[in-house]
């Protein structure tokens, strides 16, 4: 399993989160197999042992969502043991997923974003500034949050109006700034110039705390839930990641082509960019009926 684990984070460079996760699964998985068949092997498990596990999850009333990402890590696992000869055939062949029901993601409404950025008044201080700048990364771009906190001072280009992001697998992409969010940026990096004037701004990480510490995930999370409460009383709509479907859907209501949100959002094909369409049925649906004779 620790080279299933050193094959994960080296080659395929997973997110050290996807690698806790797949540890966990992996444990549980074993554990069951030592409590219910008295297997220490995992390798040795045939798919009726797998099944049997997945029954057990699904009695426990796990989320189907949840379930799917542990077979998912299963799935992985005996590939790799495939691969490397410690197994001769991969049991999950004969394994199949729990169907999930489709969860369309939550945005905010344009207009309640909108008058959120262009009329709230943030402080006018480094941390006011700062705090405008994490909402308006956020939704100006549809980046990741794992993506804001990767930012470095030498990923932009204020001339350019671009921004360098690291994304999933280490992949890097260029995201176009509107001139609003330049200005922000501008701003915020004159506040951080005055209060820190010992340096910072030349290599260091863009985002960082009153202590010039990086800016990390709760930190992110408090600000965003802080500042779109005003505008939302859903707990679901008061997270980072839901400025990133606002993004995306806001942009496909306004005729933006699909593939083109499909590169800015960095997604690897175009399959998880389409849940988006879904979104904007409503308002298809509105045009057919205003202007369609029959409608």
């Amino acid at each position: 399993m620790e080279l299933f684990f050193s094959y994960l984070r080296s080659e395929r460079r997973y997110s050290p989160h996807t690698l806790l996760s797949y540890q966990t699964d992996l444990r549980q998985f074993s554990e069951y197999l030592k409590t219910a068949y008295e297997l220490d092997d995992a390798a040795l498990a045939d798919h009726t042992l797998i099944r049997s596990w997945i029954v057990e999850l699904m009695q426990q009333n796990l989320a189907p969502r949840t379930v799917n990402r542990k077979i998912a890590c299963l799935r992985s696992y005996y590939k790799f043991l495939l691969r490397t000869g410690a197994v001769s055939k991969n049991p999950m062949l004969r394994i199949t997923a729990p169907k999930m029901a489709k969860k369309l993601p939550d945005f905010v409404p344009e207009e309640s974003l909108n008058g959120l950025l262009n009329s709230f008044e943030f402080p006018e201080s480094f941390e006011g500034a700062r705090d405008q700048l994490v909402l308006e990364l956020l939704y100006g771009t549809g980046i990741r949050l794992s993506e804001l906190l990767g930012i470095r001072h030498d990923d932009l280009s204020l001339p350019g109006r671009t921004v360098r992001v690291t994304g999933k697998g280490n992949k890097q992409r260029i995201v176009p700034l509107n001139p609003t969010l330049v200005q922000v940026l501008e701003r915020y990096i004159a506040r951080k110039q005055q209060e820190f004037p010992a340096g910072g701004n030349a290599g260091g990480p863009l985002l960082v705390t009153n202590k010039q510490e990086p800016l990390y995930e709760k930190f992110v999370y408090r600000t965003v839930k802080h500042y779109l409460s005003h505008i939302t009383t859903a707990a679901s709509q008061q997270h980072p990641h839901v400025l990133r479907h606002s993004f995306a859907t806001h942009l496909l209501s306004k005729g933006a082509d699909l593939n083109a949100i499909k590169e800015l959002l960095g997604h690897a094909n175009l399959a998880a960019t389409q849940v988006y369409t879904h979104l904007s049925i409503d308002k298809l649906k509105a045009v057919f009926e205003k202007a369609h004779p029959k409608a």
